[in-house]
């Protein structure tokens, strides 16, 4: 099958895991262009003038950034698997999950590990506080989230089956596992790291999704940030 299009990102940023775990469930091929910050191609700010990843461009030129636009328009392509809910009202569920994943978990731990691997534009200051108010924020979703999978004896967030909120909710915690997440606090949320395990272990995306370098202590001062 030809390439449905070419993705720009990073591999270890949470939107674009969730993209390629889209694409790898659906067998949709992507073209992958080296990027980096310091080093963006040509042709990538001639097309996406802001410069933000995620950024996808269609065999048949179609643009988008942001990730969960990218992910729910290759869900749309896809026929493999139904990625976005069955009806109106789980589709609605669908995304609740997937704003609240976003917003509540992956937007505190994004600036956790920003702090912890020192790409934050906030410099980490202990007396400031701002590692353990994010954390608390954080830790509260992840709490609430907890409650939830709890309850849910598919061990998923929406259906009986994956859908893109588990996609996003496996990539959100991803990050601050490597950092302040550390194996004491990841067994405070048994559910979620199931519902991870659960999510990840499929044949065609356990590839994007490794877990050798989760954090055993939680960091708790700036150190290198890992790559994988």
């Amino acid at each position: 099958m030809a390439p449905i299009g070419t993705l720009w990102g990073i591999s270890h940023q949470p939107q674009t895991k969730v993209i390629l775990s889209v694409a790898a469930l659906n067998e949709l091929e992507l073209e992958q262009p080296e990027w980096t910050s310091s080093n963006k191609p040509a042709d990538f700010t001639s097309k996406f003038p802001y410069g933000k990843i995620p950024a996808f461009e269609g065999s048949d030129g179609f643009k988008l950034i942001e990730g969960s636009p990218i992910a729910r328009y290759l869900c749309d392509l896809g026929t493999k698997v139904k990625l976005l809910g069955s009806d109106t009202k789980e589709i609605a569920i669908v995304n609740q999950w997937i704003h609240f994943a976003e917003e509540e978990i992956g937007s505190p731990g994004h600036d956790i590990i920003g702090l912890i691997f020192s790409f934050s534009k906030e410099p980490f200051s202990p007396e400031v506080g701002a590692l353990n108010r994010y954390g608390e924020r954080m830790n509260r979703a992840l709490t609430y989230v907890e409650s939830h999978l709890a309850t849910r004896p598919s061990g998923y967030l929406v259906s009986e089956s994956v859908t893109l909120a588990d996609l996003f909710l496996a990539a959100v915690v991803y990050g601050p596992s490597h950092a302040t997440l550390g194996a004491a606090e990841r067994a405070k949320y048994p559910s979620i790291y199931a519902h991870f395990a659960k999510v990840s272990s499929d044949a065609k995306i356990k590839h994007l999704w490794r877990t050798e370098r989760f954090a055993e202590v939680a960091i708790t001062e700036p150190v290198p940030m890992p790559r994988d």
